[in-house]
Parts: C-alpha cells; sequence; structure tokens
C-alpha cells in the first residue's frame, strides 16, 4: 500500500470556519470530476480565527493534484490523524 497524503488548506479570520466546511464541498466535487479512488476530505475548526479544510490522496497522485489545486501544505495521512 503506498503512502497517502494530507493535502490541507488553510482558511483564517472571523468566517474561516464556514471557507473551510465550504471548500470541503468543492474538495468532494473534484474527487468524483475526476474518479479519484480516495474519498476522505474533511474540515477541522483549530480556533474561531483559524479553519482547515483536507483532502487525502495517494502518494503517486500527490503532485498532480497539488499543482492543480495548490494547497497551503501536506503531511503524510494515517487513519488515527
Amino acid at each position: 500500500m503506498s503512502k497517502q497524503i494530507k493535502l490541507i488548506w488553510d482558511f483564517r479570520g472571523p468566517v474561516a470556519a464556514k471557507t473551510a466546511e465550504h471548500h470541503e464541498i468543492h474538495l468532494k466535487e473534484y474527487i468524483q470530476m475526476e474518479k479519484i479512488e480516495l474519498n476522505i476530505t474533511g474540515f477541522e475548526h483549530i480556533n474561531e480565527m483559524h479553519s482547515i479544510a483536507y483532502m487525502v490522496v495517494n502518494e503517486d497522485m500527490m503532485i498532480s493534484v497539488r499543482d492543480r489545486l495548490r494547497p497551503h501544505r501536506g503531511e503524510i495521512y494515517s487513519a488515527e490523524n
């Protein structure tokens, strides 16, 4: 099994939570449109001024997805995250 990478988009400010939630919708649409086998997305509220949206991809797809969607950062994903 190849490594899985969690691509992360950071949102800051008073509307960060709503923006992250909405961004996840677009990530799900992208997964469906591109027929990506993994369907792991989500959003997290770090605090009232910082939220993230994320999607998980297999390592072999990371560069192409990164170049198209331009996440702010990434990390190795494990189900325990």
